[in-house]
């Protein structure tokens, strides 16, 4: 190291703080360049959960089917496929398991040892890439001892034999193997996936939205990049009136109160008074949910009431958002304040200077003269509404963890991560929009403005006038024409409620979408926000793949990856499959595809998995290390700062903290 190099002598005193002496910097130097040489973590890519707990959840238990992977090579033909088929069921449900296997094992010592050996070979496996440190603390603190002792020796050992088999009937003989056995398990399944990355989208259509964000609370290692739905719930929580609507309408849409009533204690039954009382003689006919799931068992008696309580709060959205189109004609969105172009007299409507009939013209809380005004009984509804919406503990909770891990855009380890798009100009250039009104931006910039209004929303030190305009603009980020997280012409809601002409129905994606496929464009994207390596990809979800019709979710030669392969029951039929998982691991990137999950309770009865295709999509020339990644560049920093560390300590500019 140069003697004149000028030393930030400060900051070299705070660090000596950690590291007091030249033996403590040396051995955390050993440290950090030993940790760059292990192979990267394993990275999952999920998008557009939309509220499909169960399937969320056994895709984590079980790594998107590593943990079967490995269980198979690990132990190939020394265990028949049933047992081997045991074994990860344990694996991922191991409370649930257990009780059964009590109930029927004739000789459960006997299952106890041979299941709590087989265990430990599969921990043994999934944290070989990590260091003893990082596998110590993801230990629990009751079995960390013995779950390391049992990791770090083996039976193959003859020395070693009698203490693993005696640190085993030590366990068993004093009652404590089911609580090991459980603690192993979820041992597994934590170093099975080293970072998950959620693209958008973990609200609305499946009932468990909320227990999603439940399971995340506890989760080691997550992120997101925020979806259109979820701006939707954080508008709502934010006290936005037509976000507020729009969460309940698409709840009512898909019958499923569940996230609403049981998740937030959002009270429905104003609505359903209302309801009943203003649309008493009307069918509600379009307003029919779109029944999958539990949903599929209602009776006719629930289908009717949840029709009309549909269209009560569809009819007051639509309402809402023209008063927001109205407040910022900047959006240039008042085309879409559809009460106003409507014939009453005829059941007629007026769009793009066409008339088409309307499948329903039955408004009773609407006035002709002034469509888009609230009824005295919706506004006290409303009231009540936003009244739970802004007091529900819960909700803020998690809407304080989307905040906290997300963001609109992030950039790991070479791949670009966003839900849905970057707006393009049609030469493939990046779009201007303007967040706050006679300020374009485009690109990163527009991101990373987004990100920051979004944030204000939240904040109490905020400006109000900000703060008001941030929580309106929620809803432009739900379905505005130019928001990054929808891209589209419009979103023709009304049209498909009210409108039989399927013409009507498009939704016209913007240039993104058609220009996706250019790898040059994608390149340009990558270069606007600073992404960089020879194997850099933009990986986002959004609209959902139709593999079933033979559509490609790698695009672009290999640079961009749609993953949106529709984890929501209401999306299996279009997609054809049941999701998608990109894994990223020390090898290159995987896209696995599954199949329908049936359910928990038939994964731990009968053994049942997700059935799982994996499609190789990138390999790496080498084994990827640490020191690929992002981690390795902070870590390398570290050293540098380190080894200056050291420097000032061998010549007397800092004296050791001895």
């Amino acid at each position: 190291m140069n003697d004149n190099k000028k030393l930030d002598v400060r900051y070299l005193q705070l660090l000596a703080q950690s590291f007091p002496s030249v033996a403590d910097a040396s051995t955390e130097i050993i440290n950090l360049q030993a940790i760059l040489n292990l192979p990267k973590g394993t990275e999952h890519f999920l998008a557009d959960l939309h509220g499909e707990y169960e399937a969320f959840q056994h895709v984590l238990k079980n790594a998107s089917g590593n943990i079967k992977r490995k269980v198979g090579e690990l132990f190939g033909t020394t265990l028949r496929e049933t047992e081997k088929r045991e074994l990860c069921t344990l694996i991922y449900y191991p409370e649930q398991k257990l009780e059964l296997v009590k109930a029927s094992e004739k000789d459960l010592d006997d299952w106890y040892h041979i299941t709590i050996h087989h265990l430990v070979a599969v921990c043994r496996d999934v944290s070989s890439k990590y260091t003893r440190s990082k596998v110590r603390k993801s230990l629990p603190k009751d079995f960390s001892y013995i779950i390391q002792e049992l990791l770090h020796e083996r039976t193959e050992d003859s020395d070693k034999t009698a203490y693993v088999n005696v640190i085993i009937d030590t366990i068993i003989n004093t009652g404590r193997a089911d609580a090991f056995i459980i603690a192993i398990a979820n041992v597994i399944q934590r170093l099975a996936i080293d970072q998950l990355h959620i693209l958008g989208d973990i609200y609305d259509r499946g009932p468990g939205a909320h227990k999603i964000m439940d399971m995340l609370q506890n989760y080691h290692h997550w992120d997101i990049t925020w979806g259109n739905h979820d701006m939707l719930w954080m508008g709502a929580s934010a006290g936005n009136d037509a976000c507020i609507c729009s969460v309940i309408r698409i709840s009512l849409r898909y019958a499923n109160l569940t996230t609403l009533e049981e998740g937030y204690g959002i009270n429905m039954v104003p609505l359903a008074t209302f309801a009943m009382d203003a649309y008493a003689d009307d069918p509600c006919t379009e307003f029919r949910p779109i029944l999958s799931g539990e949903a599929e068992n209602l009776n006719e008696k629930s289908i009717r009431l949840t029709a009309q309580m549909h269209k009560a709060i569809a009819v007051m959205q639509f309402k809402l958002e023209a008063q927001l189109y109205e407040k910022h004609p900047e959006w240039k969105m008042q085309d879409r304040e559809l009460f106003n172009f409507i014939d009453y007299d005829h059941g007629t409507i007026m769009l793009e200077g066409k008339v088409y009939p309307l499948l329903s013209c039955h408004f009773p809380t609407i006035d002709p003269a002034n469509p888009c005004v609230l009824t005295d009984e919706e506004h006290q509804l409303l009231q009540k509404l936003h009244h739970n919406f802004l007091v529900s503990e819960k909700l803020h909770k998690h809407i304080d963890m989307m905040l906290g891990h997300g963001c609109m855009y992030q950039v790991c380890n070479n791949n670009l991560l966003y839900h849905a798009s970057v707006p393009l100009e049609e030469d493939g250039s990046l779009k201007k929009v303007e967040v706050y009104p006679g300020q374009p931006v485009a690109g990163m910039e527009l991101m990373e403005t987004v990100g920051h209004l979004v944030r204000s929303a939240f904040q109490s030190d905020t400006n109000p006038v900000e703060r008001d305009y941030a929580i309106d603009y929620f809803f432009y980020l739900w379905c505005g024409p130019d928001s990054p997280l929808f891209d589209k012409s419009k979103m023709a809601t009304f049209e498909r409620y009210f409108i039989e002409d399927k013409e009507t129905h498009a939704e016209h994606k913007g240039n993104y979408f058609k220009l996706r496929d250019d790898e040059k464009i994608c390149e340009q994207i990558m270069d606007a926000f600073g992404v960089t390596g020879p194997n850099r990809h933009i990986i986002n979800g959004h609209v959902p793949v139709k593999v079933g019709a033979g559509e490609n979710p790698i695009k672009a030669g290999g640079k961009l990856m749609v993953i949106d392969g529709g984890f929501a029951q209401a999306y299996h039929k279009q997609t054809g499959i049941a999701g998608y998982t990109l894994v990223y691991h020390s090898r290159g990137f995987q896209l696995v595809q599954h199949e329908p999950f049936t359910s928990t309770e038939d994964a731990i009865l009968r053994g049942t998995d997700i059935k799982s295709t994996t499609q190789i999509v990138e390999m790496s020339a080498h084994r990827m290390l640490v020191a690929d990644t992002d981690k390795g560049v902070e870590l390398r920093k570290q050293i540098d700062d380190l080894m200056e560390l050291l420097y000032a300590y061998r010549h007397g500019i800092i004296a050791p903290q001895l």
